[in-house]
């Protein structure tokens, strides 16, 4: 093995690693005993936010390398040289008020996403993870002129860098992407014309994006009726992302149906739906005062 980047000695981060218990005669340990660090002030959240040779992140050594941020199945990485032209989002804006019927809205994103918030008239594809968008290509070829005009968008633009690109490499000519994703036109054009909630992937689950004409057209998977609530299924085994309402939610406790309601283990509901990963043990407030 060998260093890709050595920062020295000054930088300090606030991400706290790694989240298990540091023992003595561990590398991290040895180093710590070298920076005379005390031993009881391993596993401090206050000892590793006070004193920076603890947070010092040569001491880590926990970075990880993956080759792509969202995974999609597109082996060629070239693509990338050839991805599609960006369009703001006030430009954007302008078109989704009233498509043209040679312009397609392309929504690229999974199911569990789109079944809970997307773009007025946009063309959804039946995928459960970005990694079957390249499968989809043959039935797009189907429904759209390889010469119209393909406007493809996602949560934050990340998707888009590649699926646009995969579309120019199999035929159509003329591909753009809402640049910076659904998040980015919220912020800058109050949303307007984004029905539903976006699904974000962090302990918000969905998040609020149109301002100006928001709209629920989320069903409940349990009942039926309409809901803008996203959640994980209380059963652990299970953890399915789907839309749940309050009569839903109260039927089977969380759970997507009675089967892992009655299977498995199943988690207290808690009302969001959002379940905080254990940390192996390590307790953030030990050392911490509470006011």
């Amino acid at each position: 093995a060998r260093p890709l980047l050595i920062l020295g000695d000054t930088v300090t981060t606030d991400h706290i690693s790694p989240a298990g218990s540091i023992k003595k005669d561990s590398p991290t340990g040895d180093y710590f005993m070298q920076h005379q660090v005390q031993q009881k002030d391993f596993n401090s959240y206050g000892a590793r936010r006070g004193n920076h040779e603890v947070m010092v992140r040569g001491a880590f050594g926990n970075v990880r390398i993956k080759n792509e941020i969202v995974s999609s199945g597109i082996i060629d990485k070239t693509i990338l040289k050839n991805k599609g032209q960006y369009i703001n989002p006030s430009d954007f804006k302008k078109i989704i008020k009233k498509v043209p019927e040679n312009v397609t809205i392309l929504d690229v994103r999974s199911n569990y996403e789109h079944n809970i918030g997307k773009f007025k008239n946009a063309m959804t594809l039946d995928i459960d993870n970005f990694r079957d968008f390249p499968d989809k290509i043959n039935e797009l070829k189907k429904k759209i002129k390889l010469s119209n005009k393909i406007i493809t968008y996602c949560t934050g633009g990340v998707k888009c860098e590649k699926a646009s690109g995969f579309l120019k490499e199999n035929g159509f000519e003329n591909v753009y992407q809402l640049h910076g994703g659904i998040i980015k036109y919220g912020i800058e054009e109050g949303g307007e014309n984004f029905e539903g909630k976006c699904y974000v992937f962090d302990d918000r689950i969905v998040k609020d994006v149109n301002e100006v004409n928001p709209e629920v057209i989320g069903k409940c998977y349990v009942t039926g009726e309409k809901t803008d609530r996203m959640v994980n299924c209380a059963n652990v085994l299970c953890n399915k992302h789907f839309p749940l309402s309050n009569s839903g939610a109260k039927k089977y406790k969380g759970c997507c149906s009675k089967y892992c309601l009655e299977n498995g283990n199943v988690r207290e509901f808690n009302g969001t739906g959002f379940y905080q990963k254990k940390l192996n043990g390590y307790n953030p407030y030990i050392g911490l005062e509470k006011k």
